[in-house]
């Protein structure tokens, strides 16, 4: 039987009122089962106001199709317990492509956000032009083949990038510009992959997936810090995420923080982002290496130095090298100091730093707090925890993949 989300938009066209309706109402318990997990009939009737013979019979349905299945049986407060109803692993797919300034990680879910592929990564440069795109399609194609899996099943692809990424114009406004064409990057890949395309911001999926599957599950008011070659914010307040007016919301990294510091990316100088990133900790290693600092790093080549990378930092430090511990403490000092200015701002009661530099949180986390207790007021900062992500590196790919599973339902929710 034809999967709910592989039906042809010619089919849809031809349900009648009725039909409509009972579809709609598919849509929404298999993203209620999507976002919730498991459920009793009895959850879903009372979620969506519907009957319990009508929710039975969509359930069945959705068995049938092999979307749904009962997952054992839930609590009971007297009598028989209720059985759960929950998706079938491997009954959807995502494609999900986390690009990165220098390198492209992707890797298909299924709809239970278990990896199918493994994750892959390959080593393409991000630059304004659209230079990247094709290689990034090619290696996305290359692995959907080797995949194996069915085509009809592959429910769309969630890309996240850093820069101003608006999802609502399916634009980046500082990579991969689209000045030159009539479509928007958004349409450029959805014609290239034949399938539905949703791009986002790298710190918005990664705080997405914290809010979903991670330590900002069930809290209300939590801040994301994405800390890679840049630093990138995710904002929930209220139980939500929010974008801001243009969907530009969160961005922490380009707050002036140095009176004539050096030149961001951005076009402004002195930003956090020049002080407490992992730009920031590759061009002090390499201005302290050509300085004659007594480092384990000095034993690079020049290339070597050239394409050093804040990986190799971390490592340095791990070894004990005390000029690489000193400039991770550096950059925790200016971090803390605009986690201080956000914790004032928002009052948060958790902040999340995920990331290839919080995996340095031993050097970080003591110069981070210590700059907070001096630049935050008490009664705000005795109110909010400073943790670290425990989805480690995977956070922003999953966080594609829930930014696919919550708007593909959407989609073919507008078209019916």
């Amino acid at each position: 039987m034809d999967s709910l989300l592989a039906l042809e938009e010619t089919y849809l066209a031809r349900l009648n009122n009725v039909e409509r309706r009972k579809y709609i109402h598919k849509l929404k318990i298999v993203k209620h089962l999507y976002v919730k997990g498991a459920k009793t009939n009895a959850d879903i009737c009372s979620r969506f106001n519907i009957s319990s013979p009508t929710s039975i019979a969509m359930l069945n349905e959705l068995i049938a199709e092999g979307l749904v299945e009962k997952q054992g049986r839930g609590k009971s407060i007297g009598g028989r317990k209720p059985e759960l109803y929950g998706l079938c692993d491997r009954s959807l797919f995502v494609l999900s492509i986390q690009v990165e300034k220098f390198k492209t990680r992707m890797a298909i879910f299924d709809n239970n956000n278990q990896i199918i592929t493994g994750v892959q990564t390959f080593s393409i440069e991000l630059t304004k032009d659209l230079g990247a795109l094709e290689q990034v399609y090619a290696h996305a194609n290359e692995l959907i083949q080797a995949s194996g899996i069915d085509l009809k099943k592959l429910v769309g692809v969630g890309i996240s990038m850093p820069g101003l990424v608006s999802s609502k114009e399916g634009n980046n406004q500082t990579y991969l510009l689209t000045t030159q064409t009539p479509e928007s990057l958004q349409q450029l890949l959805e014609h290239r992959f034949g399938k539905p395309v949703f791009i986002q911001n790298d710190a918005k999926s990664a705080t997405l997936a914290e809010y979903r599957f991670g330590l900002a599950h069930g809290r209300r008011d939590v801040l994301v810090l994405s800390m890679d070659w840049g630093i990138g914010m995710g904002v929930i307040l209220d139980g939500k995420l929010r974008s801001g007016a243009s969907g530009f919301a969160g961005e922490f990294g380009h707050i002036p923080l140095v009176e004539g510091g050096a030149l961001c990316h951005c076009g402004k100088r002195g930003c956090l982002e020049t002080v407490a990133s992992g730009s920031a900790i590759v061009r002090n290693a390499r201005e302290g290496i050509k300085a004659g600092q007594n480092t384990l790093l000095s034993k690079l080549s020049d290339d070597q130095i050239e394409q050093l990378e804040p990986e190799q930092v971390l490592s340095a430090a791990n070894d004990g090298d005390q000029f690489a511990i000193s400039l991770l403490a550096e950059v925790g000092t200016n971090l803390g100091k605009g986690i201080a200015i956000l914790i004032q701002l928002f009052n948060p009661e958790l902040i999340i730093l995920g990331g290839e530099i919080a995996q340095a949180k031993q050097f970080l986390m003591p110069a981070i707090q210590q700059a907070i207790n001096t630049y935050c007021m008490t009664q705000l900062r005795e109110k909010t925890s400073i943790v670290v992500s425990e989805l480690g590196n995977n956070a922003v790919i999953l966080g594609s993949v829930a930014t696919v599973m919550e708007n593909i339902f959407e989609s073919y929710m507008e078209l019916a």
